[in-house]
């Protein structure tokens, strides 16, 4: 389906779509792999499209009634957000959120190793980072890594961890495939929607509720 890069009109705000749902947009903080705010980002809201929208809904009310909740990092990011990262990753000597986010690699292996690419199927609008909030005691399951921790211990399938935190990560990666949505082989916090509505389109206008309400 062709459309406009600019144009929002597909897209909705999760927080109005997606009942339940925790935010910590994590590419407005400076809490990222970069240290700082990422382009494009310019309120701590996550938008995605209204198909993938709709197919998480699902997810969260199957998750909900088992006593979870979703907690969103990104949802639709930027072409300008993507770009800010290929040039931290050419030009950029900065190296200081490496302890935190990748401790075992050198900078540009996160670009070889496939842990961010140069287009992003986030920018499509269907793709979403969340992880599971349990509502009993408040706090994010253990998932055996954090969001954003680029190695090899965050890959949904490595068993170098607890069989608690292996078997939380297939209960998001069950309800997550159950609704729709593909898991990523390097990053247990990442789906995308299989039958995304603008597969071939990357859009460029940023992340705000005000540019979406235009």
């Amino acid at each position: 389906m062709n459309k406009s890069v600019s144009d929002p009109s597909g897209f909705v705000l999760l927080a109005e779509a997606v009942p339940h749902i925790i935010q910590e947009i994590r590419y407005y903080s400076t809490y990222n792999f970069i240290g700082e705010r990422i382009d494009g980002y310019e309120e701590p809201c996550a938008l995605l499209t209204r198909e993938a929208a709709r197919a998480l809904k699902r997810a969260s009310g199957e998750l909900f009634v088992q006593g979870y909740r979703l907690k969103i990092f990104d949802a639709y990011r930027p072409v300008c957000a993507v770009r800010h990262f290929v040039l931290w990753g050419i030009e950029d000597q900065d190296i200081r959120m490496k302890p935190y986010f990748y401790p075992d690699l050198e900078k540009q292996a996160l670009f070889t190793e496939g842990y961010i690419a140069s287009r992003s199927s986030h920018s499509r609008g269907s793709a979403v980072d969340l992880t599971l909030l349990d509502m009993r005691s408040g706090k994010e399951l253990d998932m055996g890594s954090p969001f954003d921790l680029f190695s090899e211990v965050s890959h949904p399938d490595y068993r170098g961890i607890t069989q608690e935190q292996y078997e939380n990560r297939m209960l998001l990666q069950r309800v997550m495939v159950r609704c729709g949505f593909a898991p990523l082989p390097c990053e247990w916090w990442h789906f995308c929607l299989k039958e995304e509505p603008y597969p071939d389109t990357y859009f460029e206008f940023p992340v705000s509720s005000d540019y979406l309400r235009r």
